[in-house]
C-alpha cells in the first residue's frame, strides 16, 4: 500500500491550499464556488451511474462534462494572480467546450418534444437525477456569481460552461423523460 497519507492537518485552522499557491478561508468564496461544483460532479455522478448498459449517449456525455467541470474546479481553484499559470483545456476551461456543450444541447433538443408547460421533475428515476444535478449545477452557477461580484473571476469561461451545462441537464433529463414528462397544469 501506499504511504501517501490522505490528512495534512494543515487545513485545521479553517484555511485551504489553492492551485498554483496561496491559502483561503474554507468559506471564502473560491472554495465555495469550487465546492459547489464538485458537488455538482458528484450529483452529475449518480445520473451516470445507472446509464452505462442502458443509455450509453447520455453517459459519455455526462462523464465528458464531469471532465470538464473538473478542469473548471482548477480555474476556481487559482488566486487571479496565477491565472496566467492555467493550461487551456487541462486547467482552463475554453470556449470549444463550451461549443461542444451547445452541440450535445442542440442534439437532445432535435431528440424531445418539450411542452410549452413546467415540467414537474420525476418522471424517471434516471430524469430526476438530472433534475436535482441541474439544479446543484444552478447553485454553483450562483457561487462562480459572486466569485465573480468580489473580483475574483478574471476569466468567466467556468460561469458560462456551467450556464450552458444546466441547460444540457434539462434537455437530458427531458430525453430520459420520454415518451412522456409530466406536465405542470395548475389546479382551477
Amino acid at each position: 500500500m501506499s504511504e501517501v497519507k490522505i490528512y495534512t492537518r494543515k487545513g485545521d485552522d479553517g484555511t485551504t491550499g489553492l492551485w498554483y499557491g496561496g491559502r483561503v478561508a474554507k468559506n471564502d468564496p473560491r472554495t465555495s464556488a469550487y465546492g459547489d461544483v464538485d458537488e455538482a460532479i458528484s450529483q452529475i455522478a449518480v445520473a451516470r451511474a445507472g446509464t452505462a448498459d442502458t443509455q450509453p449517449t447520455l453517459h459519455d456525455d455526462l462523464l465528458e462534462m464531469q471532465r470538464c467541470m473538473f478542469i473548471g474546479c482548477a480555474q476556481l481553484a487559482t488566486l487571479p494572480e496565477h491565472a496566467h499559470k492555467l493550461e487551456a483545456g487541462v486547467t482552463l476551461l475554453t470556449g470549444e467546450m463550451i461549443d461542444a456543450l451547445e452541440a450535445r444541447i442542440d442534439w437532445y433538443k432535435e431528440r424531445v418534444e418539450l411542452p410549452p408547460k413546467f415540467i414537474i421533475p420525476g418522471g424517471t428515476a434516471l430524469s430526476a437525477q438530472l433534475d436535482v444535478a441541474r439544479t446543484v449545477v444552478r447553485r454553483a452557477e450562483r457561487s462562480v456569481v459572486a466569485l465573480k461580484e468580489g473580483g475574483g473571476l478574471p476569466d468567466e469561461t467556468v460561469l458560462r460552461y456551467l450556464n450552458r451545462a444546466s441547460d444540457l441537464l434539462f434537455v437530458m433529463a427531458r430525453f430520459a423523460d420520454e415518451p412522456d414528462p409530466v406536465v405542470f397544469e395548475g389546479r382551477g
